[in-house]
């Protein structure tokens, strides 16, 4: 063995939930190129060859437990990809509670040996979620799948920010227990990333940082580019790396908090107040 082979997914089971497009899809690609045994969970069709596919609706807790029992272990790396826009019905359960609702029964089944590791797909939508996390940590606490929905939605919260926010609290604060179990988990944070969901709703998710990416050169992130950290994240090479979210949005985040692009002080303060 070489110590590149730290990024490698030679032996090791994979399960990419929202695997069927955008950016899970191409997770499930560099995985199952990097040498993994992939599975992939979506309502969608799976397209990718030699993957497994199992149907899985996030919003439905028979579902969620239907897919994980026939997924079985060992999962070495968990890849929570499935998200859906607002206005979509659901949203509250599809974005962050069944994800939580899959680790958890893996984690009751000993799905998750010592070693392996969980990344989410946030977004930047969610950073700020600090100045929230009294509110969030009260939310975290509901640990029943429909009672946390009903909060969700008797609480105005039932929208893509904030179940962003939840998925960044909740990395966040589950880093250590899960670490004391050999379990690292992660989350990326991108910018805009052009996949079919971005595609739907281009108006917004697509124009938001164009004047940045005018200015510095570059297009919206490919799948590819947002597949790639969060693969390694998962991999032995990132064995040191728990509890982060790394925020991948090609650096307008930080160019607004130093003001070295100075149109994106006023959106990078809201997203930091919210």
């Amino acid at each position: 063995m070489g110590l590149f082979d730290a990024f490698s997914y030679k032996g090791k089971r994979a399960v990419v939930v929202g695997g069927a497009s955008g950016m899970g899809a191409a997770v499930a690609e560099v995985a199952l190129d990097a040498g993994a045994e992939v599975v992939v969970m979506d309502r969608a069709p799976v397209t990718l060859d030699g993957v497994k596919s199992i149907a899985l609706d996030l919003s439905d807790k028979a579902s969620i437990d239907a897919a994980v029992d026939e997924c079985g272990g060992p999962v070495h790396a968990l890849f929570s990809c499935a998200g859906v826009a607002d206005g979509t019905p659901g949203i509250e359960r599809i974005n962050f509670i069944g994800h939580r609702r899959l680790l958890e029964r893996m984690l009751a089944g000993g799905m998750l040996p010592r070693g392996s590791a969980v990344g989410f797909i946030s977004s930047a939508a969610g950073l700020g979620w600090e100045g929230s996390l009294p509110e969030l940590l009260k939310y975290l606490d509901i640990t029943d799948f429909d009672e946390a929905a009903k909060w969700a939605v008797d609480n105005g919260k039932a929208d893509y920010m904030w179940s962003k926010k939840a998925i960044n609290a909740f990395v966040a604060r589950e880093a250590f227990s899960l670490l004391k179990q050999g379990i690292r988990i992660n989350a990326i944070l991108p910018g805009p990333t052009d996949t079919p969901l971005a595609q739907a709703n281009k108006e917004l998710w697509l124009t938001f940082g164009s004047d940045y990416r005018e200015e510095v050169g570059i297009e919206a992130s490919t799948p590819l580019e947002q597949a790639y950290p969060l693969v390694f994240l998962c991999s032995d090479a990132a064995a040191g790396v728990t509890g982060i979210t790394m925020i991948t949005d090609a650096g307008y985040f930080a160019s607004g908090v130093t003001s070295s692009f100075p149109p994106a002080e006023p959106v990078i303060g809201f997203l930091r107040s919210m």
